[in-house]
Formats: C-alpha cells, structure tokens, sequence
C-alpha cells in the first residue's frame, strides 16, 4: 500500500518531464539553484535588460528534469551562449515538481500569466518591462531533452524579436 501510494506521484512526477531521446546526445546542466529570493533574481533581470536592451529568458525548471537539465545544457553551449549575451538576460528559477503539488517558486510563473505550472521545463520570454511574449508557448518546453539543437536555436532566435503579446483587458 505504501509502496503504491509513493510510486504513483513518482509515475506522474517522472511523465511530465519524460521525452523521447533523440538519436544526438545533448548536453546536461544543472542550473537550477535554490536561491533564497527567485523574485528578486527575475527582479533584477528584468532591471539589466532594460538597462541593456535586451529581453529576459526566464526558465523554470528542476534538477531532477531530464528535459530541464537538457535545456540549460544547450544554454550553455558556445553557439547558445553567443545569441544568450546578444539577445537575452538569462534568469534560472527552480520550480521543484509542480506537477505534484511540491512546487517552488510559483508565483514566478503566475505573475506573468502562466496560471499553471503542469511539467518541467517551462520558458517565458519577457519584454523589459515584463510583458511575456510567448505565453502560449511557454509550457510547450517540457520535451527540451528531444528537441533537436536547430528547433531550440530557431525558436529561441525568433522569441527574440518577436512581439510582444497585447496586454489582457
């Protein structure tokens, strides 16, 4: 009964941030720290891209998400890192599994329009002035460990420049 009632959030937990691995290896990072002010940090990163004209990339993710490790794995890559520093000012939240109801830092999400948390990673493009640009898409990033390094350059290069989302009235 106990081993019952531990393995089906685990099933969940683990569904959720469960891809398909492609036939090419990625890279894996562990970039999401637990830090003790997450608002603060997308404060702040919000601060230097208006300073510094550029958008904010905001990922939600966990260290035990393959999909989320996968991603900031490709972020730190030479060619990502080249089109991070020209277009974006990068901020790491740790959601912890949301999917199970122990999530962390939610209110991140929620702030920007993103009600619901229901996977891992999650990756919101922010205007300086903290107007997401791509809130249908935002919870679509859950299956970064099998998406091909060209679709998460493409992708990531139109966000951008992409517009803005008209505000909700």
């Amino acid at each position: 009964m106990i081993r019952a009632a531990i393995a089906a959030p685990l099933a969940l937990a683990l569904a959720s941030c469960a891809s398909v691995p492609d036939a090419a290896p990625h890279p894996e990072a562990r970039s999401y720290a637990v830090t003790p002010d997450a608002m603060g940090d997308v404060d702040a990163a919000l601060a230097r891209a208006a300073a510094d004209g550029k958008r904010v990339l905001l990922v939600m993710g966990a260290n035990w998400c393959h999909d989320s490790r996968a991603l900031a794995g490709w972020l730190e890559t030479p060619r990502f890192a080249a089109l991070i520093a020209e277009k974006y000012e990068p901020v790491f939240v740790n959601v912890g599994l949301p999917q199970t109801g122990d999530g962390h830092n939610l209110a991140v999400a929620q702030r920007f329009g993103l009600a619901e948390l229901t996977g891992t990673p999650a990756l919101l493009v922010l205007t300086p002035e903290g107007r997401a640009v791509n809130l249908d898409t935002a919870a679509t990033w859950r299956n970064a460990g099998s998406r091909s390094e060209e679709a998460i350059y493409a992708e990531l290069a139109a966000l951008a420049d992409a517009p803005a989302a008209a505000a909700a009235d």
